[in-house]
C-alpha cells in the first residue's frame, strides 16, 4: 500500500480527487442547510428567552430530510446524486420538473475535488496530506456560506482551531509554539483592526468570524505565514471589491464577504507559503 500510494504516486493522486469529489457533493449540503439550522436554532432561542413555546418544526439536519428539487419536491435518487456526471448526464435540469439545477454544484464539486487531489501530490502519501484534505474542505464549506449568508459558523472555525493545534503537536505544519501564537495573533490582529475601525468610523468593518478564521489558519500553519495570509487576502479583497464597484455596479454600502479572501489566501499559504516567503526574503 504505501509503495503503491508512495509520494506523487498518481493512484494516490486519483483516489484522492475522487474523495474530493465526494466530499464537495456533502459541502454542497453543508452549504445550503447549515445556515438553516442556525437560524433555527436561533428561533428556538429566541422563543426560549421570551418564555414563548419553540416554533414547531420539522426534522431538519446534514442528514434528513433527503435531498430534493425545490421546485417540484421530487426526491433525489443515487443516480442523480454522482458529483459533476448526474449534474451532466441530466443537463443541468432536474428528472422530474425540468427546474435548471444551479452550476455552483458541479463547480463546487470539481473545486473540491481538484484541491484535494493537488494538495495529494503535493505531500505526497503523507499525514500532511490527510491533515490539508480536513483543513481544504473547511476552507471551500466557509467560502461559499460566508458568501451565501455572510457567516463563519462557529461550528465549522473553532473546530479548526482546535483541529489545527492537535495536527502540530508534533509540528506537523509548523512547530507547537508556533501554532498557539498563530492561534492568538490571527485572533487579536482582526480584532484589534475590527475595533479601530470602529471606532473611527462608527461602524462594523467585518465580523468575529472572521478573527476565529485567522485564528484557525495561523494555529494550522503557524504565526510566520499570518503577514503573508493578511496580505495576500487584504490585496485579493481590494481587487476583487474595486472590480465589482467599477464593472458590475455593487453598492459601496453592502459589505462583501471577507472571509472566502482569508480561504484563498490560507490555500495559497498552504501550498507555497513558505516558497513565497523566502522569495521574499531572498533566500
Amino acid at each position: 500500500m504505501i509503495e503503491l500510494f508512495g509520494q506523487h504516486a498518481m493512484p494516490w493522486v486519483v483516489l484522492a480527487g475522487v474523495l474530493g469529489l465526494m466530499l464537495g457533493s456533502f459541502i454542497n449540503v453543508v452549504v445550503y442547510r447549515l445556515p438553516v439550522m442556525m437560524q433555527r436554532e436561533w428561533q428556538r432561542q429566541c422563543a426560549e428567552l421570551h418564555g414563548e413555546e419553540p416554533p414547531a418544526q420539522t426534522p431538519y439536519s446534514l442528514a434528513a430530510p433527503r435531498s430534493a428539487c425545490p421546485g417540484c419536491g421530487h426526491g433525489i435518487v443515487w443516480y442523480e446524486n454522482i458529483p459533476i456526471l448526474s449534474w451532466l448526464f441530466l443537463r443541468g435540469r432536474c428528472s422530474a420538473c425540468g427546474a435548471a439545477i444551479s452550476l455552483r454544484y458541479p463547480m463546487l464539486e470539481a473545486l473540491t475535488g481538484i484541491l484535494t487531489a493537488y494538495a495529494a501530490w503535493h505531500f505526497g502519501f503523507s499525514w500532511q496530506a490527510g491533515a490539508a484534505f480536513i483543513l481544504i474542505w473547511a476552507l471551500v464549506a466557509l467560502t461559499f456560506i460566508d458568501l451565501d449568508t455572510y457567516y463563519l459558523p462557529d461550528s465549522i472555525t473553532q473546530p479548526l482551531i482546535w483541529l489545527g493545534l492537535l495536527s502540530n503537536l508534533n509540528g506537523l505544519f509548523t512547530p507547537l509554539d508556533s501554532a498557539l501564537i498563530g492561534a492568538m495573533a490571527g485572533y487579536l490582529v482582526l480584532w484589534a483592526v475590527y475595533h479601530l475601525f470602529r471606532l473611527v468610523t462608527g461602524k462594523e468593518g467585518m465580523g468575529f468570524g472572521d478573527f476565529k478564521l485567522l485564528a484557525a489558519l495561523g494555529a494550522w500553519l503557524g504565526w510566520t505565514m499570518l503577514s503573508l495570509i493578511i496580505l495576500l487576502s487584504s490585496l485579493i479583497g481590494a481587487l476583487i471589491g474595486i472590480g465589482l464597484i467599477v464593472f458590475a455596479g455593487h453598492n459601496r454600502a453592502k459589505p462583501i464577504p471577507f472571509g472566502p479572501y482569508l480561504a484563498l489566501a490560507g490555500l495559497v499559504a498552504l501550498f507555497w507559503g513558505k516558497t513565497l516567503i523566502a522569495l521574499y526574503l531572498g533566500q
